[in-house]
């Protein structure tokens, strides 16, 4: 049902169409009134014997006609609407950071085939149902380290998880005030609320006095996620031999219920846990949105639905009725649209109707919103949006000549990504500093050029160790005689060094993210010495 007290108009100022809509008929009828145009010439008791009005004069006229289009046309260009949109545009969902805990005990086997493993799988699938969406990615034991900015590109984002592992961490523990910091250092550089995700087993009771210090404030929100079962069972390491603790005894990773619940008390947190359908990941959305909905406030724009397209249906049958003979000029609707059916297209188009009605950056808008990346670089004119269409689309050769043109930090960015996929680091480590001289404060494009350069390093040395030792795939024999001479044999490798090297790629975000845990660990205790 409608709610009066939220009916109301989003463009009201088109209701004075109504005025004119209203005063036309009256106006026609004053104008064709016989009676009082031969007033002033006839007398008054002579009026009505000397005047012939017709029997079955017509009672609607055109200009009724036009008066309804006036009046209807008025009410839907203004925009009725009693009910609140909640929009599905990605800039109003929430933005989440994730922090994974890589302590030793994430490598325990009761959730199958570990913790971490299952981290990894449900991760993979909250980054797809956020494709789009601002997330960033922080790892933690010991000390916290961040993995990766709020990005909005999934792909990357899903590399940087799958490689996570609890060897990459310098130091054991449970660092949650850590990860606190880390996750206000990004929420002032977004200005936006959102919502920290602990993916943990459990936490360390000497940090929670501190922990409810730090989470002051209403833009950041801590949800804990548990992970593992109350048993114990034996954690093994990567080569599967049993982990033996300070103790001298194998660590057992039972699930520290006590410390979780704590952990959950001292950040004003909801608690949850793993599970094997999609209810967590539901979970999550459910209090990062709420949150960030809560924590804009007043500052939230409210979006209404426009229901003036439902009066688009009986206007269009009014002005059918508008072109019956003797209505109107009927000639003139068949003329207009001649002229649009054999006027000559400034290009070929695969679909005259749509270009009839919408310019090519509006369709190439459409086109990028839905996902056909192809079509919308094919469409926009506009060299960012094509080249970042061809990026998504995988056209870099398209891409880097659209981008090439501009310079703007954006359009440097998704130009190195490009010469990255193309595994041109050089000439994307060029381009992701001048994105930064564009713009110093651009975390994605200081991420990515970190990578490019750890890339780059890896690839050198590499190419400075030279392929490994190849083996001949197959022997081809030429039968064909040479002046007498025995058959030449001719060996052709199994692969180049440039696949071998692709193939090796793989490991290089996880040696990156190593190298970089290290050194920033080791910064972070040099700044705690005390200077003698």
């Amino acid at each position: 049902m409608t709610d009066l007290a939220a009916f109301h108009f989003l463009r009201p100022l088109w209701l004075l169409l109504i005025l004119p809509g209203a005063l036309l008929p009256l106006l026609w009828l004053r104008r064709h009134d016989l009676m009082r145009q031969l007033g002033g010439s006839i007398a008054p008791h002579l009026m009505a014997s000397l005047v012939i009005t017709p029997t079955h004069e017509r009672s609607l006229q055109p200009i009724h006609l036009l008066a309804a289009l006036l009046i209807l046309g008025a009410l839907a260009a203004a925009g009725p609407t009693w009910q609140q949109d909640t929009p599905s545009f990605l800039d109003n969902r929430a933005p989440l950071i994730l922090a994974v805990d890589l302590s030793a005990s994430m490598d325990a086997d009761d959730v199958p085939p570990t913790r971490l493993a299952a981290i990894r799988h449900k991760l993979h699938d909250l980054i797809l149902r956020r494709a789009g969406t601002k997330t960033a990615l922080i790892a933690y034991a010991g000390s916290a380290h961040l993995v990766l900015p709020a990005t909005e590109d999934p792909a990357l984002l899903d590399s940087f998880v799958q490689v996570l592992a609890t060897d990459l961490m310098p130091r054991p523990g449970k660092d949650v005030l850590g990860v606190i910091d880390e996750a206000h250092k990004l929420l002032a550089a977004e200005r936006s609320p959102g919502t920290l995700v602990l993916l943990t087993d459990g936490a360390d009771p000497s940090q929670f006095d501190a922990i409810g210090k730090r989470l002051s404030g209403n833009q950041l929100q801590v949800l804990v996620l548990a992970v593992g079962s109350q048993d114990g069972t034996l954690i093994r390491d990567a080569k599967g031999q049993p982990l033996i603790g300070p103790d001298g005894r194998p660590v057992l990773g039972s699930f520290d219920e006590a410390g979780l619940k704590g952990l959950a008390k001292a950040a004003d947190a909801p608690l949850g846990s793993l599970t094997l359908n999609d209810d967590d990941l539901d979970w999550i959305e459910l209090h990062a949105q709420q949150h960030f909905q809560a924590a804009q406030g007043d500052d939230q724009q409210i979006h209404w639905k426009d229901a003036g397209y439902w009066l688009c249906w009986p206007l269009a049958l009014l002005a059918l009725c508008c072109v019956r003979r003797g209505w109107q000029v009927h000639w003139l609707g068949g003329a207009l649209l001649a002229l649009l059916l054999t006027a000559a297209p400034t290009r070929v188009q695969a679909n005259p109707f749509v270009d009839a009605f919408f310019t090519q950056a509006q369709q190439g808008r459409w086109a990028f919103e839905h996902g056909h990346y192809p079509a919308a670089a094919a469409h926009f004119s506009d060299p960012y949006w094509k080249g970042v269409s061809a990026y998504l689309a995988a056209d870099y050769d398209l891409a880097e000549a659209s981008l090439a043109r501009l310079d703007t930090a954006n359009a440097y960015f998704y130009l190195g990504n490009s010469y990255v996929k193309r595994f041109k680091f050089s000439e994307a480590i060029l381009a992701y500093q001048q994105a930064l001289k564009k713009q110093p404060k651009f975390p994605e494009a200081s991420a990515n050029l970190a990578l490019a350069q750890a890339l780059l390093k890896d690839h050198e040395a590499q190419q400075e160790a030279g392929p490994p030792d190849e083996k001949a795939d197959k022997t081809v024999e030429d039968n064909t005689s040479s002046k007498g001479g025995k058959a030449e044999q001719q060996q052709t490798p199994q692969a180049s060094s440039d696949e071998l090297w692709l193939k090796n790629l793989n490991t290089s975000p996880a040696q990156f993210l190593k190298r970089k845990f290290l050194l920033q660990d080791a910064a972070s205790l040099t700044a705690e010495e005390p200077s003698p």
